[in-house]
C-alpha cells in the first residue's frame, strides 16, 4: 500500500515568518537611521518639556542681560549726543503706559485656582473643574473696564501684545508657561474694578462653577500692589533708518 504524503504546514509558515521579520527589521532600522527609537531622550515627553523651559528661561536671562547691556549703551551715549537726549527724553513718558516701567500703588489682587478635590460623581465633565482660558479672560477684561491702570498675571506684566492663552490647565503668557493658581494683579481704583467683575457675565459664570464644582476665586484690595516691568522682547513690525 502506497505511504500517503502529509506535508507539515511548518514547511511553508516558517519561511513566511522570516520573511515577514526580515521585512520589519528591514522598516525599523530604515526608520530609525541607526538610533534607538524609543530611547528615553524621546519616549520621556516630561523630561522632554522640562528641558524645553529650561532652556526657555536659560534664554529669557540671556535677553534680559542683553537688554541691560543696550540700556547701559544707550545711557551713555546720551551724555555725549544731544539727539540721543532728545529721543530719551521723548521715550521716556511712554515706558509707563507701554508697560516697560514697574509699577505700584492701591490695586485688587483676583486669584483663580482648580478645583482642589474632584467630585465623586461620574457624570460630572472634569474639564470643569479646571481654569479655563474665558475665565481668566474675563477676569482681565473686566479689571481693564473697571479702570486698572497696569496689571500682571503670574507676574508677567500685561501689556498691549499680550494674549492670554490656555492648553489645558496652563497658561501660555509672555513665551511662559504657568500652573495655577492665577493670580491676577492690578493697579487701579479698587472700589471700580470690583463692581466691574460683579457685573461682568464671564466672571458670574465662573463664580457659579467655583460655588458648585470647588473652584478658586477670592478677590482681595490692596493698597500697595505691585507689578514689574515688561520683561520680554519687543518685535518690530517695520523700522527704517533715521535721517
Amino acid at each position: 500500500m502506497a505511504r500517503t504524503d502529509r506535508r507539515s504546514p511548518w514547511r511553508w509558515l516558517v519561511p513566511m515568518v522570516c520573511l515577514v521579520a526580515g521585512l520589519m527589521f528591514a522598516t525599523s532600522h530604515q526608520a530609525s537611521q541607526g538610533s534607538d527609537l524609543r530611547s528615553a531622550d524621546t519616549a520621556n515627553l516630561a523630561d522632554l518639556v522640562r528641558k524645553a523651559e529650561r532652556d526657555a528661561a536659560s534664554a529669557q536671562q540671556a535677553v534680559i542681560r542683553l537688554q541691560q547691556q543696550v540700556d547701559a549703551a544707550t545711557h551713555r551715549a546720551a551724555t555725549g549726543n544731544s539727539a540721543v537726549a532728545t529721543a530719551q527724553a521723548q521715550a521716556k513718558p511712554l515706558r509707563v503706559p507701554a508697560g516697560m516701567a514697574a509699577m505700584s500703588g492701591p490695586g485688587i489682587t483676583v486669584v483663580l485656582d482648580d478645583a482642589t478635590t474632584v467630585p465623586n460623581d461620574p457624570a460630572i465633565d472634569k474639564n470643569q473643574l479646571v481654569v479655563h482660558q474665558s475665565d481668566l479672560q474675563a477676569v482681565v477684561n473686566a479689571l481693564w473696564a473697571g479702570g486698572a491702570e497696569a496689571m500682571s498675571i503670574a507676574g508677567q506684566r500685561v501689556i498691549a501684545t499680550s494674549a492670554v492663552r490656555c492648553v489645558g490647565n496652563t497658561l501660555l503668557l509672555n513665551g511662559r508657561v504657568f500652573s495655577p493658581p492665577f493670580q491676577v494683579a492690578a493697579i487701579g481704583p479698587a472700589g471700580t474694578m470690583a463692581e466691574a467683575l460683579d457685573h461682568s457675565p464671564g466672571v458670574a459664570l465662573f463664580k457659579q462653577a467655583a460655588g458648585y464644582y470647588g473652584l478658586g476665586y477670592t478677590v482681595a484690595s490692596d493698597d500697595a500692589v505691585t507689578v514689574p516691568a515688561y520683561d520680554g522682547t519687543l518685535k518690530l513690525g517695520y523700522a527704517k533708518a533715521a535721517r
